[in-house]
């Protein structure tokens, strides 16, 4: 993202002005004890094969899954790259983490696969008031600088656009509150954006600063 559109005093690693990394170190450290990653909207064609040959490069790899259709055998657009060694998974999801395979920039994340804490709620946070120039990379990039992120996606319609809006999932609370409390009202892009505990649509307020969320 360029530095043109982000306020004067923001890092240029990330487009957010006045934010600052975390100094807590139990919510910035790495507790995962797995070398698994999550890889998700991949290309159709994007095979085992070919995600071997790419993150095969980084380190050993120990397997590789592409999620299909049961019935179809088509891809679902995500897919599971194991490591031998977690140091290997950090590296792999530092350098490759919005790459393009295939023409299509792939999303990596530490591979969650306890649901409890999928759906605990615990660490997520909702961002409204984004710049239409914000990605995926770009909302990473600047909420990683506070902990370690289970999952992060801006929500787009069926063209292609942004709605304005993202989700960030925090694997700690701490985490969580420290980012509300340096971006909410902070400009990304030049936007003033509002950020905020996700709520869940059954316990959401009926107040103005949810109408943009579905």
């Amino acid at each position: 993202m360029s530095s043109s559109a982000a306020a004067t005093s923001a890092a240029p690693s990330s487009p957010v002005a006045n934010a600052a990394p975390a100094t807590n170190n139990s919510a910035a450290a790495q507790p995962f004890h797995t070398a698994s990653l999550y890889v998700g909207d991949i290309h159709p064609e994007v095979t085992e094969a070919l995600l071997f040959e790419i993150f095969n490069a980084v380190g050993p790899v120990a397997s590789i899954r592409v999620c299909r259709d049961a019935v179809t055998r088509r891809s679902l657009g995500y897919a599971y790259v194991n490591f031998h060694n977690v140091s290997d998974a950090e590296r792999a999801l530092d350098t490759m983490n919005y790459t393009s395979i295939k023409s299509v920039p792939c999303r990596i994340m530490w591979s969650q696969r306890d649901p409890t804490l999928r759906k605990s709620g615990v660490g997520n946070i909702f961002v409204k008031n984004l710049d239409t120039s914000i990605d995926n990379k770009a909302l990473y990039d600047t909420f990683s600088l506070f902990g370690n992120i289970l999952s992060c996606k801006v929500a787009y319609d069926l063209n292609g656009n942004s709605k304005g809006y993202g989700y960030v999932h925090y694997e700690t609370a701490e985490a969580a509150y420290l980012a509300i409390e340096k971006i909410n009202g902070m400009l990304i892009a030049g936007t003033e954006v509002f950020v905020g505990h996700f709520q869940k649509r059954e316990t959401r307020p009926a107040d103005s600063d949810w109408t943009n969320c579905y």
